[in-house]
């Protein structure tokens, strides 16, 4: 849950005026107004081509490009580098521009909200109605609502949609609507208001922030107080980062490699020239003379800017475009997948970035918020133990139990009870007719669900009740109360109002003795009227309860805590009911001990809390209730296939450590029968160093192992990595947020993360946007894995843009994840399809693309340095020019991007039946550098053959009608045509999945070989362009001879043969788990998609189930008069002298908002 705290990023302190804009403005305050867009009209073409040039290859083939304009150097002509270069440049530019203009329209919706929301500066007083967006830090001034008070909708900043109530102060809030007033308003905002010299404090109870929706509030009126990019909202968003891939930074070292791999070939090259023209060159000058004054130290060094001409298809630069294609197809496989598209919201998958898809198919830790991401935040009253007897369960005829959902047709009819909510949901039929039949136990049990709340009721229309409860579990039991026939109908400070069983009967409300986290109870005093009998009704965690119960309820209790030990165990929230009759005597006499401790100077919450510890005891024991914190559906198998594929879940959430610790349950995330879980709960450096050294393994070191080493462009960047070790046993971690706070200093992280990664599962509660964020970056940093970040609120933005991969969950709580996110979609569940299946496609096929272009574009180049051997050192190129302008470009771009976007080694179904598919990705098996130096060796065999083969078979050969055939344009031919089809042979060993436009491709592109080799040797070409197609009659003239297509055909096979047999000794020697899984695809029938499964029961034998959102302090809330406005219907005494809350007085209050927050406010 956000933490509402004031924080000055770049000023020591804020000051402003109320109306008076002047003032302000010296200030110079950032305005209301959101821009994330990166360009406009005029700075888009020098940005974004300063942007492209800064990467590496963009700048050497400009180099390469000015060196082709130099005719002493350039060998090649100039446009065979800047069609390419243009063609990269210009796709890029309109990707780049589509993104921005996508931004511009963002920005722009956000700043042209109602009255021109970007126009608002610091210092105006706004108008708020109900419903609207609150687009600014407001302070609070003045509310429609009783008290002051309004009602905020938090889901696009925590995912949290039960409200949440903010207060003005007394002095700003007597002004009301009074625009008069409002506009001759003059308060100074300094840390205090300052109102007609009189200082007030401010707190975070009184501010709205941006990202809030006003809910059931008519009207409010607020002072901006922060606007735009200085807004909470905007400030814990975190730094944009541009994220790249592991597999582009190891292409950037691979492409530094390659660079000074071709420096040391030209070098080489150079040399050889110089050491060619002493010793032979003078041979030729007398037909060949050198320009005057070339001499052969200065042809030696031309001779190298040439080769790095010739050569420079090591680097090619179609690689960066076809990556980006490639990234961009499997991008709209996630678009356009129809399994990951939720029909209910109408919201499909979207990739919102096309440049991380492979690392999709390499995550080891997945971060995931729990509210709205892992839940669907409904509470739903699921089951019940009366008087020892469970009910909400269904049995078949076997007496097997049934899962709910798969009942159809089945639930309660409600109908005998007017008033009851339509959207209830319950399938038990025996507990209506226990209800009905008059049980006075499981009566009493629903008699207490109506009474000991905190709800406030809404009755706009006779018989349409809503329930406006500030804890959503007080929402599910009140509303299962009303279902049940004891309908919670009103309430005044005095009274409360139930309709039984169809009649109407009004309790006084003589005391609410209020929940906190230590109490972890709460419990109502109410007199029945006429009868006047007085009881207490209490609720609260089974630990408390059980202390505090009588001990003629032993027998009964040993049951209910069976009953409870099944609904820990199934992952339920569970709270014990109980209640006691007391005395009238007895109620005077507490009641005036009541008083005075209430109006005590000294230690009043001490002598508050004896007397409610006396009052609370010897309690009869009615039952328990088991509330489900409805999960998404699929949530724990999506967990078990991820953890199956070794990914590490970890769980970072605002709330409370029990609620966490219950939906750790729920999701099969902590099991009973783990070794342990360790609770981190901590208040010291040291008790939270103590907590965490446990001993999981006998034979592990005292210290963390850290290995360091370098990485990165020129080895520049330092790592550290910790080290797994080995655990014995499986083993839980939960850490709440002030703990995490000290484990996250730098003496102790080390300590975290070792201890973290060797429990199977982590959660960390209580935390604010900044630990998420900093709980990521230590795993980034220190384990060198790949990280996944999920939420849906804005307090997961910071998480979610530290991660690798940020993933917006879009729904109800929204957009703000999202708006920030790689990747979305509606449901937790489609996490495992977007890694299992799109992610680990995208990585095999990205690896394979990279394998294979690197080997074509080797063997290419490595022809022309075998040939320098033969040419004199001269940079003479061994094809021509038109083949090696189009042979990236063309001739072998459409195959390599077939396979890229449709080969799979096994289809969905398999990949999910088999989620250790996944892991090759983790341990980045499939393109490193020795993947890469691999293919270098095989390119370097190809090329030997490619060239020694034909330069042997056209050496001293003739045609069939005895002419010579050995010339140099008959052996470019040759060689050229060789070479496309062994890389073309070579790609169809590649692939495993053909498709018809793989086929298409491949055929296609050899086709287009013959027809534009043809083409441009022809007779026509010649004479319309003498000078660029000079090879005329070269095609007609050798591919009519039959010795030249057996010696494609023999090259062919010696290039194939030997890497065939290398393959089949890997796979029946050492083979990997997808050589293993195609094998058995081949042997097996496709896989049945997998049967619902009925959740396996679970008996906790050690732990609460209790898990209650509830915060302080609203018991005084709804018992103030000037909250309810009604007036009481009986004239009674009245328990407290006071009954205006101190929220009426301004008063200092002992309860913070009602929101959820953590224990110890830290700054984000």
């Amino acid at each position: 849950v956000l933490l509402l705290i004031f924080y000055f990023s770049t000023e020591e302190e804020r000051h402003l005026r109320a109306n008076d804009r002047p003032f302000n403005l010296s200030y110079h305050y950032a305005n209301n107004a959101i821009k994330t867009s990166k360009y406009n009209i005029f700075t888009f073409l020098p940005l974004n081509l300063f942007e492209q040039f800064r990467r590496l290859a963009n700048a050497y083939f400009l180099f390469l490009f000015i060196l082709q304009l130099i005719p002493q150097i350039s060998s090649l002509s100039w446009f065979t580098t800047a069609v390419p270069l243009i063609l990269v440049l210009s796709i890029t530019a309109v990707k780049d521009a589509s993104d921005d203009i996508n931004r511009h329209k963002s920005d722009k919706q956000v700043n042209n909200q109602t009255e021109k929301w970007m126009n608002v500066q610091v210092g105006d007083i706004i108008k708020l109605e109900n419903n609207q967006f609150v687009t600014a830090d407001l302070l609070l001034l003045s509310s429609s609502e009783p008290l002051n008070l309004v009602y905020v909708e938090t889901a696009e900043l925590d995912g949290e949609t039960n409200l949440k109530v903010k207060q003005a102060l007394t002095v700003t809030g007597d002004m009301g609507d009074n625009i008069d007033e409002l506009a001759g308003f003059t308060g100074e905002v300094r840390c205090t208001l300052t109102v007609n010299g009189q200082t007030y404090a401010l707190d975070n109870d009184k501010v709205l922030l941006r990202g809030c929706t006003l809910r059931n509030t008519e009207w409010c009126f607020g002072l901006v107080i922060f606007g735009g990019p200085d807004t909470k909202l905007m400030q814990n968003s975190g730094k944009t980062t541009f994220k790249r891939t592991s597999i582009d930074h190891l292409m950037n070292v691979l492409v530094l490699c390659i660079f000074g791999f071709l420096a040391s070939m030209c070098t080489v090259m150079a040399i050889s020239n110089a050491i060619w023209e002493v010793r032979e060159g003078s041979v030729f000058t007398a037909f060949l003379p050198r320009e005057p004054g070339v001499d052969a130290a200065l042809s030696s060094f031309l001779s190298f800017w040439s080769y790095v001409i010739v050569l420079n298809t090591v680097v090619p630069i179609s690689l960066y475009v076809s990556v980006e294609i490639i990234r961009l197809g499997n991008s709209f496989y996630i678009d356009w997948d129809r399994k990951m598209y939720y029909p209910k919201n109408d919201t499909p998958a979207q990739a919102r970035t096309t440049t991380l898809n492979e690392e999709l198919g390499q995550i080891k830790y997945i971060f995931s918020d729990k509210t709205g991401t892992l839940t669907q935040n409904i509470m739903t009253f699921n089951r019940c133990s009366i008087n020892g007897k469970g009910y909400g369960e269904l049995f078949d005829f076997s007496g097997q139990r049934v899962e709910i959902t798969e009942v159809r047709g089945e639930y309660l009819d409600f109908l005998w009870n007017h008033l009851a909510d339509p959207k209830f949901i319950f399938h038990d039929h025996s507990l209506v007719e226990t209800v009905r039949a008059g049980n006075p136990e499981a009566q009493a049990f629903f008699r207490l669900l109506a009474l000991c709340h905190t709800v406030m009721p809404e009755e706009k229309k006779e018989g349409e009740l809503n329930y406006q409860a500030q804890s959503p579990d007080e929402g599910a039991l009140v509303t299962a109360a009303r279902n049940f026939g004891f309908v919670f109908r009103s309430r005044t400070p005095e009274t409360i109002t139930v309709v039984e069983m169809g009649k109407q009967v009004t309790y006084e409300l003589l005391a609410v003795l209020d929940f906190n986290n230590v109490r972890k109870r709460m419990s109502v005093i109410g007199e029945r009227n006429p009868e006047g009998k007085l009881t207490l009704y209490c609720k609260g965690a089974d630990t408390i309860i059980y202390e505090r119960l009588h001990p003629s309820c032993n027998k009964l209790m040993k049951v209910t805590t069976d009953h409870l030990n099944e609904y820990a165990g199934d992952g339920l929230r569970t709270l014990v009911l109980a209640y006691k009759d007391l005395d009238e005597d007895y109620m005077d006499d507490w009641k005036k001990r009541h008083h005075e401790a209430s109006t005590a100077m000294d230690g009043r919450e001490e002598r508050l809390d004896e007397l409610y510890e006396e009052i609370e005891k010897d309690l009869q024991l009615l039952g328990a209730t088991a509330v489900e914190d409805k999960l998404q559906d699929g949530v724990p198998q999506t967990i078990e296939q991820l953890a199956k594929a070794d990914i590490k879940i970890w769980v970072l959430t605002g709330d409370k450590q029990e609620t966490a610790e219950n939906i750790g349950y729920s999701c099969n995330m902590l099991r009973e029968e783990m070794k342990d879980v360790f609770i981190v709960a901590a208040n010291t450096a040291e008790g939270v160093k103590e907590e965490l050294q446990r001993k999981m393994c006998p034979e592990a070191p005292e210290e963390a192992s850290v290995i360091k080493a370098r990485a990165g462009l020129f080895w520049c960047q330092k790592t550290e990595t910790v080290q797994d070790e080995k655990v014995d046993g499986d083993y839980g971690l939960v850490i709440n947020g002030h703990s995490l706070a000290f484990a996250l200093e730098k003496d102790l992280q080390l300590e975290l993360l070792r201890t973290a990664c060797m429990c199977q599962t982590v959660i960390c509660c209580r935390v604010t946007p900044l630990q998420k964020a900093q709980v990521v970056q230590l795993v980034k940093r220190y384990k060198q894995a790949v990280t996944l970040a999920i939420g849906d609120g804005a307090n997961d933005v910071s998480m979610i843009k530290a991660a690798h991969i940020g993933v917006g969950i879009s729904g109800q709580e929204g957009m703000q994840a999202v708006l920030s996110s790689d990747f979305s979609f509606a449901q937790f569940r489609y996490l495992q399809r977007l890694l299992l299946v799109h992610g680990r496609w995208s990585y095999l096929r990205m690896c394979k693309f990279l394998r294979y272009f690197f080997y074509k574009n080797f063997t290419f180049t490595f022809v022309h340095f075998w040939y320098a051997f033969f040419c004199g050192f001269s940079a003479q190129t061994v094809y021509d020019e038109w083949f090696i302008t189009l042979y990236n470009l063309v001739y072998t771009a459409l195959p390599v991007l077939g396979m890229s976007l449709f080969d799979q080694d096994v289809n969905d179904r398999w990949s999910f039946q088999y989620p250790q598919l996944y892991s090759p990705g983790q341990l980045n098996l499939y393109f490193n550098k020795k993947a890469f130096v691999r293919c270098m060796m095989h390119s370097c065999y190809s090329s030997l053959i490619l060239f020694f083969i034909p330069w042997a078979a056209m050496y001293d050969t003739v045609r069939d009608d005895g002419k010579d055939i050995a010339d140099y344009q008959s052996f470019a031919l040759l060689a050229q045509t060789c070479l496309l089809v062994v890389v073309n042979i070579q790609l169809c060993l590649d692939t495993h999945y053909w498709t018809a436009v793989n086929q298409f491709f491949v055929w296609g592109s050899l086709a287009a070989y013959f027809a534009i080799t043809f083409t441009m040797y022809s007779n026509g070409m010649f004479l319309i362009f003498t000078s660029a197609f000079p090879f005329i009659g070269t095609a007609r003239n050798s591919l009519n001879q039959p010795n030249v297509w057996l010696t494609i055909f023999l090259t062919s096979l010696l290039c194939t043969l030997p890497v065939v047999a290398f393959r089949f000794i890997l796979i029946q020697l050492w083979p990997t788990i997808n050589d293993k899984m195609r094998h058995k695809v081949r042997k097996e029938a496709l896989p049945a998609p997998a049967p619902r499964r009925l959740p396996t029961r679970r008996i906790s034998t050690r732990r609460s189930g209790y898990a209650f959102s509830h915060s302080q302090g609203y018991g005084d809330l709804v018992t103030s008069r000037r909250f309810l406005l009604k007036k009481p219907l009986k004239s009674r005494l009245a328990l407290f002298t006071q009954t205006d809350s101190p929220l009426a007085e301004n008063q200092p209050q002992h309860y913070r908002t009602i929101a959820e927050e953590p224990e110890e406010a830290q700054s984000p």
